[in-house]
């Protein structure tokens, strides 16, 4: 009866669980979760159907606009048609030398079905990526074909629980050609890089050569030696006869 009682509490608690995780699994997401900052990245929009009796017709992503990004370019969709809309910069860019005076503010992607039990992933190729920041937040409109539109747009709180709808967030991590740079000139400095192996090992071939001739002397030596002493005892033989 006690084994009973512990299986059926393990059961509830492992329902409870799958329960309350389940609808925050479910929510639009951006996958990667994270990039590289100042560097150029692909990322996808996955779009889940949460419901069971409508499908979803359109998802619109908007990009803050106090993060421009210069290039948004997306990836064809079959059955899907995609809007890619431009404003203003109030305080134009500069990139590669040529002086940017507006961004994309948000992508519409419509025309096209996410079925119940279904997803969907909507590519873009997105860049340069802000070097000042640790995350980008991308606020988006999940719309079905019963008309209900779902916002996701509430931001995470530090050391509060997930909101119920939340954004799509990006991480923006250090970009790792700088640490790998880093940890080389760390390596130099410690003697330990990969020109300090290879002077290490040739002096240890410089020394196994040397070891290698001594013994090689040593052993002719030895041979004459040997020799000596046979031709030695033979003549006394002969002497004695």
């Amino acid at each position: 009866m006690k084994t009973s009682r512990v299986s059926f509490a393990a059961a509830l608690a492992a329902g409870s669980v799958l329960l309350l995780s389940g609808p925050a699994l479910a929510h639009v997401g951006v996958q990667p979760g994270e990039a590289a900052k100042g560097g150029y990245a692909t990322i996808d929009f996955k779009v889940p159907n949460e419901r069971d009796n409508a499908s979803t017709t359109q998802l619109e992503v908007n990009f803050p606009v106090d993060q421009p990004l210069t290039s948004v370019m997306p990836q064809d969709v079959p059955g899907w048609t995609v809007t890619v809309e431009k404003s203003k910069l109030d305080k134009p860019l500069t990139v590669h030398g040529k002086q940017i005076n507006e961004a994309v503010t948000k992508v519409t992607w419509s025309g096209g079905k996410i079925e119940p039990g279904k997803f969907q992933q909507f590519p873009l190729s997105v860049g340069k990526l802000p070097e000042n920041a640790d995350q980008m937040v991308f606020k988006s409109i999940q719309t079905y074909d019963n008309g209900e539109v779902v916002r996701w747009i509430e931001e995470a709180k530090e050391g509060a629980a997930e909101p119920q709808n939340p954004a799509p967030v990006l991480k923006l991590t250090a970009a790792k050609g700088a640490d790998h740079h880093d940890a080389g000139d760390k390596n130099a400095d410690k003697g330990t890089g990969k020109n300090a192996k290879d002077e290490h090992g040739h002096d240890q071939a410089d020394a196994k050569h040397g070891s290698d001739t001594t013994a090689r002397a040593l052993g002719i030596a030895g041979i004459v030696i040997g020799l000596g002493g046979v031709a030695f005892g033979v003549a006394s033989r002969r002497r004695s006869a």
